[in-house]
């Protein structure tokens, strides 16, 4: 038997009174907000105030996965492009970085697609095959040792990540 009660806090207060058998009933409570509804955040869920039973890598790869979604509405993604960055999120590629890098990542990942692997379009334009799945993977895992690696060391050796990232964008 499922039970799913709802509780409302008084002004949103999340350290206010909850009945002891309530928590006791349930696996979790999640937390949803106002001010997260009102920016468009879709279901407003804080993850941050939130309590679950489910390890804390599942909620940090929720958050990637709700900052890759994130697209501009006078500019949406291709769909090759929204397929490419799903496939990235869901199978825990972006589990690396910090949340504040995926949308920088990705960028430069679809960039990368464009230019170094065509092919991987040209394929997805008629259906998702195993070589277009191969070509990503190959694709993303080239661009998150670049990316990790630069922001691993931009500090240490500014003019080595320069050159890398200008042989990257002008190979001859």
């Amino acid at each position: 038997m499922t039970a799913l009660p709802i509780v409302e806090t008084q002004s949103g207060d999340v350290s206010a009174y909850i009945p002891t058998n309530v928590i006791s009933i349930t696996d979790g409570q999640i937390f949803l907000s106002a001010d997260l509804f009102n920016a468009g955040i879709r279901p407003a869920i804080n993850v941050g105030l939130s309590v679950s039973r489910i390890k804390l890598l599942r909620i940090k790869r929720g958050q990637r996965l709700r900052e890759l979604l994130k697209q501009s509405q006078s500019d949406p993604l291709a769909v090759e492009d929204q397929i490419a960055t799903i496939y990235t999120g869901t199978n825990g590629y972006l589990d690396a970085l910090e949340i504040g890098q995926v949308k920088k990542f990705l960028v430069g990942l679809r960039t990368y697609l464009t230019k170094k692997k065509p092919k991987f379009q040209e394929i997805l334009s008629k259906i998702f095959t195993e070589e277009a799945e191969t070509l990503l993977r190959e694709a993303i895992q080239e661009q998150i040792e670049l990316f990790l690696f630069y922001f691993r060391n931009k500090h240490k050796c500014k003019w080595i990540v320069f050159l890398l990232f200008l042989i990257q964008r002008n190979p001859r």
